[in-house]
């Protein structure tokens, strides 16, 4: 199994600055790469991952640490448990990481024959077999067009309800435009684990306790998430987007550049072509 490469890690280190004696969350704990990097710049970490497998790596991270290291596990909009002086940075590397794409075991690729699951966390309680099953032709509709972007989506929703496919190989045999095939994936996985509605909630408690001086920063793969994060943070910064409109003349955040993979990067990951690294600084 190929283990998970961070994207944009050293972007993102960065884009952080100097981290000593801070503490940092990594609300995407995934393998630990960005726990790992933030831990040897000198930072404290608390970390979020609603993955149960991911349990192990964390549990050795530990051992190596201590005190300095704190894993949770549960979804990354728990953050809101938090103290607003529990931390003073936040990070996010959103989507799915490469360990859950390449265990056929999970549901999440076409590329093997595997029970139709799909979730981040096993405790939720509906995998896509049964999302397929218990929602109606046009609310599938929407999630293939929202989160896929298919053209035909209520056409194609008919064929999937009448099947009702319980693994991988049954849903991708019936997505007659091999171009479909992975967007139709990512909708219903997006769907199952409610991932847009995590970042927002998410974010919304970012907002609210991150102190002076923090920073958040997210890494964003689709489209979906990213307009999320970039109009999230341009309502923070009180940037419109629109010329015709004047910004507030002191705005609580301040944008930070955003960056996209380079070509070593994308040599080295080429899962990383579609990322945008995007962050805020909370003003003095």
């Amino acid at each position: 199994m190929i283990k998970h490469i961070p994207v944009l890690l050293n972007d993102v280190m960065l884009m952080l600055g100097d981290i000593r004696n801070r503490t940092i969350v990594d609300c995407t704990f995934g393998a630990g790469g960005y726990t790992r990097a933030l831990l040897n710049a000198g930072a404290k970490v608390i970390a979020f991952d609603r993955d149960v497998n991911v349990e192990q790596d964390a549990e050795q991270i530990k051992q190596e640490y201590g005190d300095k290291f704190t894993f949770i596990n549960s979804a990354f909009s728990e953050i809101n448990k938090l103290k607003s002086d529990d931390f003073d940075d936040v990070i996010f590397d959103l989507g799915i990481s490469s360990m859950q794409i390449d265990n056929p075991e999970r549901g999440f690729s076409f590329r093997f024959d595997a029970p139709l699951d799909m979730r981040m966390d096993k405790r939720l309680n509906i995998n896509a077999a049964e999302l397929i099953q218990t929602i109606s032709v046009e609310k599938l509709a929407d999630v293939l067009y929202e989160y896929g972007d298919i053209k035909k989506s209520k056409l194609l929703a008919g064929i999937i309800k009448k099947s009702l496919p319980t693994t991988t190989f049954q849903l991708r045999d019936l997505i007659k435009n091999p171009h479909d095939i992975a967007p139709v994936f990512q909708a219903l996985r997006i769907a199952v684990n409610d991932e847009m509605g995590q970042i927002e909630s998410a974010l919304n408690s970012v907002h609210s306790l991150l102190r002076p001086g923090g920073r958040c920063l997210c890494v964003t793969f689709h489209s979906i998430e990213d307009r999320i994060v970039k109009n999230t943070f341009r309502q923070w910064a009180s940037v419109s987007g629109d010329p015709r409109l004047p910004n507030i003349v002191n705005p609580e955040y301040r944008m930070l550049k955003v960056i996209t993979p380079s070509d070593s990067e994308l040599e080295k990951n080429p899962r990383s072509r579609s990322a945008h690294l995007r962050g805020v600084e909370k003003k003095l």
